[in-house]
């Protein structure tokens, strides 16, 4: 099994291979030229994007800075993705994120992760696992998503959520460890924020 099979199978692989940080250096170049560009600069970014991304939709709106360890070679955006500053992709291995999807702050998806044996540490051995984030969700400021999570379709993840494990779809879910709190329903087509009413007729 090679080292690029090994990062995409969970399996256990020295993430100081010198082919390999040469690979992921030239990525990062990249993502250093991306977090550069200027506000006014919107279209130079996105023609970025679709070069530093696996595969990105349309109008999908990134705020700088960005991190992400491989500049974002293992993330696929669908359509109308939306973060705010500071987004962390820990890309060793693939990320999907589906349409319409959005991200407070200073949210982190990490897909990598280290031995808890310490020997195998001190080696440099990591393992990563694949990270699903399903449509029309929305991650508050702060979340951080561990390895191998999936969170389904149309859910919302509160701020400062760690989310360890998968979180079904259409739920509110938020805590550390984030737990599901409710469903989605009937009250969420009436109210919006402390109980203010949503205005049916002023929304287009």
């Amino acid at each position: 099994m090679t080292i690029h099979n090994k990062m995409h199978n969970c399996a256990l692989y020295v993430c100081t291979d010198e082919a390999l940080m040469r690979e992921q250096t030239k990525c990062l170049d990249r993502l250093y030229e991306f977090n550069m560009t200027r506000p006014a600069e919107g279209e130079k970014r996105q023609k970025m994007l679709k070069d530093m991304f696996w595969e990105i939709g349309e109008n999908c709106y990134i705020e700088p800075p960005l991190h992400c360890n491989w500049g974002g070679r293992h993330v696929h955006f669908g359509n109308n993705v939306y973060a705010n500053f500071g987004l962390t992709l820990v890309d060793d291995t693939h990320i999907y994120v589906g349409d319409h999807t959005m991200f407070g702050p200073h949210v982190t998806l990490a897909t990598a992760g280290h031995p808890v044996l310490p020997e195998l540490r001190e080696k440099a051995y990591q393992f990563n696992a694949p990270i699903h984030i399903g449509r029309n969700c929305w991650l508050g400021a702060g979340v951080i998503v561990l390895p191998g999570v999936t969170i389904g379709d149309n859910s919302v993840i509160g701020a400062g959520s760690v989310v360890t494990k998968d979180i079904p779809t259409g739920v509110v879910a938020y805590g550390n460890p984030c737990k599901v709190i409710r469903e989605i329903g009937e009250k969420d087509r009436e109210t919006y924020f402390q109980g203010r009413k949503i205005d049916c007729s002023a929304i287009e």
